[in-house]
């Protein structure tokens, strides 16, 4: 097989869905816990709140369900995250139907199927949506988004074991306010990767927990173009992107802009950027989309990127399912 630079690589597989799915929809979230992904939130129309069931994907028999989730059940929302630390899933944030920007944690307990409000109003981060989600074993981090005065540039993290919110340094001028950025756990450091701030970025930021020091990134390689509402996972020591809106709509949230198909992959130990060559087929290839549910996760004990629907070039709400695993080291 003939590979590009490095060996960088990476082959796309679409899933069947079988059973009654979420559908098409934009603007949702979605996290894996086992051998299953949970879906919730998300738009079909525009900034209209399409329920809040919680949809559950066995990616074993790839076959859709509904959990029968009782507790504080969260309100219909978009522009929600989601995150998952051993078999509890976090969700933060998000639109209401009001277009109101929320800031409640819920946790849902996968092997109970019991939600659980743990924060709310004056407790924890401002209230926000299209923001970032990332965790490591212990904590649940929180990045940006659009707040009720504005973008935001903020960090925060739940530490699930003192079940408290830790308002962490905030970056300097140079990180600029952002929606829909990147956030990835990788090299035991959060990494905060491009982001929209009334024009597309293209700046990467670190913060290291253990110093609570923020440092901008100078990246080389192969650098993507900027972008915002992309996919994103931390693989490794690799933060790995995928597709996102390279050009807004003038509509804003009511239109699509330009979206990109590309994958990269940002090595956090050189900084050095690598374009990843698709060697999917062409039926399996999901195109260029953005504003997706993605999450890391396992199929067949290879590590990669799941991604669930998101808003397509001509405006439509998508519907399918892919997982990308990337092939990033010499002769693998």
């Amino acid at each position: 097989m003939k590979m590009n630079n490095n060996g960088a690589r990476t082959r796309y597989s679409g899933l069947a869905q079988k059973g009654t799915g979420p559908g098409a929809r934009s603007s949702h979230a979605i996290t894996v816990v086992g051998h299953k992904a949970y879906a919730f939130g998300g738009e079909f129309s525009p900034r209209i709140p399409v329920d809040n069931k919680l949809h559950v994907f066995d990616l074993e028999d790839q076959t859709w369900s509904v959990a029968a989730a009782v507790g504080d059940i969260p309100p219909p929302r978009v522009g929600v995250t989601m995150a998952a630390i051993g078999t509890t899933i976090y969700i933060f944030g998000g639109r209401d139907l009001e277009h109101k920007e929320l800031n409640e944690l819920y946790s849902f307990d996968t092997c109970t199927n019991v939600w659980m409000l743990l924060s709310s109003d004056e407790v924890g981060p401002p209230h926000r949506s299209y923001h970032s989600m990332a965790a490591d074993e212990q904590r649940v981090y929180i990045f940006g988004g659009c707040g009720n005065a504005g973008r935001l540039n903020d960090l925060w993290a739940y530490d699930i074991s003192d079940r408290q919110w830790i308002q962490l340094p905030s970056p300097d001028e140079s990180c600029r306010p952002r929606g829909g950025p990147g956030l990835a756990v990788a090299g035991g450091k959060i990494w905060v990767v491009y982001g929209f701030s009334g024009v597309e970025l293209d700046d990467v930021h670190c913060f290291d927990p253990i110093s609570e020091k923020w440092t901008l990134v100078e990246t080389s390689g192969d650098k993507p173009s900027p972008r915002s509402v992309f996919s994103t996972a931390g693989i490794g020591k690799y933060v790995i992107i995928y597709g996102g809106e390279i050009d807004p709509s003038d509509l804003g949230h009511l239109g699509a802009g330009k979206f990109s198909a590309e994958v990269f992959a940002l090595d956090t130990e050189t900084n050095a950027w690598k374009k990843l060559k698709d060697f999917s087929d062409a039926s399996e290839q999901p195109g260029p989309r953005g504003w997706c549910a993605f999450s890391c996760g396992k199929i067949e004990g290879k590590e990669g990127l799941l991604v669930y629907g998101g808003n397509s070039p001509t405006n439509d709400r998508l519907d399918d399912i892919f997982f990308l695993t990337p092939s990033l080291e010499e002769g693998k």
